[in-house]
């Protein structure tokens, strides 16, 4: 009876090493899988944020090449507007100016 009881305890405990095998290797396969989810979230997160800062990059983009577009626009005008200041300013004082220069050339001086 002692030898049947020891093939017996063997018996049990191989079936116990098998099944915690068994356990163990469910438990590596579910934590890989989970991992696998896990980086394909992460990949989901990643491509979704990515997405987000392009779509705003491109719109302040988008923005400031128009800000640019009225911006030149607004400089044309007001260099035009200086350039009609500067030439009335120069008609007004080009008679003086005329004026001047030929008293300074006619005048002779000892």
């Amino acid at each position: 009876m002692d030898s049947s009881r020891r093939q017996s305890g063997i018996q049990q405990l191989l079936a116990a090493e098998q099944e915690a095998q068994h356990i163990v290797n469910e438990a590596r396969n579910a934590k890989l899988a989970r991992l696998k989810q896990a980086k394909e979230e992460a990949e989901k997160e990643v491509a979704a944020y990515r997405a987000q800062m392009e779509a705003e990059f491109q719109r302040k983009l988008a923005q400031s090449s128009g800000d640019s577009g009225a911006n030149v626009k607004r400089l044309e005008q007001e260099t035009d507007e200086k350039i009609q200041h500067l030439n009335s300013q120069a008609e007004n004082i080009s008679h003086d100016v005329a004026q001047m220069l030929l008293k300074h050339v006619t005048t002779v001086k000892n």
